[in-house]
């Protein structure tokens, strides 16, 4: 058996985390020592608890169902990348929490690729939304691969932007690889594994349970060069995020808000302590001396094309959503009026409608 193997078996013991998993191996000098120690040595190396030596206990009863889980991994589309292995991203290599292995579908972010973590409110705004979306799909047509969790909100808004623009995109879960959380967002689960990967440094299965999040959220900095947080509250994921990704050295960046809502607290929070302030793309790609090339857009040149009633309607829009009522009493126009206008500017790939008629500008 290959260390490889023995450290895939180690990882099965419930409770213990990459810190203690690197104790191990450097008390005893390597994980095929680790798990073939006699159970008075590990009580001597003084490394687990009494509840976690009997999960290790539990484990080695096991031995041959998880080497057959082993086995099956690759079957799985599932690759199994180890500390000690030149896979490994060197983003990681230099921290203390290092997983000591990482569940791959599709690939890692390559070590020479600039990357960008984007991360906010699951419960985001439309604002908050068109904002990640844009950001994603900017960045990674300047050729910047983006990083987050698969979450709804701002996260699947960022994976999907930076799959339009072309670049890869990867998702680091709080669950097992082969686990889609949320189901919703399935189809860019499958798709992150074409242009992309899932990644995961908990074991294929492992259900998305709240304590997972904050440990995948190292990984999501880690990865990362820059971290960009859209809309967090004062007491969220994507702060413990912000937070890591300073720790680690990377720079942070925060999109300001207003100072009354709550979705804004955590990034205005974070600008007051120093973040640096994101006002769009060229903002990050500065930092990656990357040259931006603002494109001319499509709005502007679609406004002179606009008649006086819909350029009436375009201008009253902005980036949060307005009722048909609102949009009526605002004009002085008639409701067909307004519907005409709307779907004219809809037609034109203008103004977006979020079905219950409420439209807003699109970004």
């Amino acid at each position: 058996m290959t260390e490889k193997e023995y450290l895939f078996l180690v990882s099965h013991i419930a409770g213990i985390g990459a810190v203690t998993i690197h104790k191990m191996r450097e008390y005893f000098g390597s994980f095929e020592a680790v798990w073939k120690a006699k159970e008075q040595s590990i009580q001597d190396a003084n490394l687990l608890t009494p509840k976690r030596l009997e999960a290790f206990r539990e484990c080695k009863k096991l031995e041959v169902q998880y080497l057959r889980e082993y086995e099956k991994l690759k079957n799985d589309n599932m690759n199994y990348i180890t500390c000690f292995e030149e896979e490994y991203p060197g983003r990681l290599a230099y921290f203390k929490d290092r997983p000591a292995g990482l569940f791959v579908k599709g690939e890692l972010p390559g070590d020479d690729t600039p990357t960008a973590a984007i991360v906010g409110a699951r419960n985001c705004t439309e604002y908050g939304r068109q904002m990640a979306e844009y950001m994603g799909r900017e960045l990674s047509n300047a050729g910047v691969s983006i990083i987050s969790g698969l979450a709804l909100g701002v996260d699947g808004a960022a994976h999907k932007g930076c799959l339009e623009g072309g670049s890869k995109t990867f998702a680091v879960l709080g669950c097992g690889v082969n686990v889609c959380y949320p189901r919703e967002n399935y189809r860019l689960f499958s798709k992150i594994q074409e242009q992309g990967g899932v990644i995961s440094e908990f074991l294929p299965g492992t259900a998305p349970v709240s304590m997972n999040f904050p440990m995948r959220n190292r990984i999501i900095s880690g990865l990362s060069d820059v971290v960009i947080i859209i809309e967090a509250r004062e007491k969220s994921g994507s702060l413990i995020t912000g937070d890591l990704a300073l720790e680690q050295g990377k720079e942070v960046y925060a999109v300001p808000g207003r100072v009354n809502d709550p979705l804004s607290a955590g990034c205005n929070k974070l600008l007051q302590i120093g973040a640096a302030i994101c006002l769009g793309p060229e903002d990050v790609l500065d930092f990656f001396d990357l040259k931006y090339k603002r494109k001319l857009g499509e709005n502007k040149i679609s406004e002179k094309r606009l008649a006086k009633r819909e350029k009436l309607v375009y201008s009253f829009l902005d980036s949060r959503p307005k009722s048909l009522e609102e949009i009526v009493t605002f004009c002085q126009i008639t409701v067909s009026e307004a519907m005409e206008s709307l779907m004219t500017l809809e037609l034109m790939g203008m103004i977006r409608s979020d079905g219950n008629q409420y439209y807003c500008r699109k970004m």
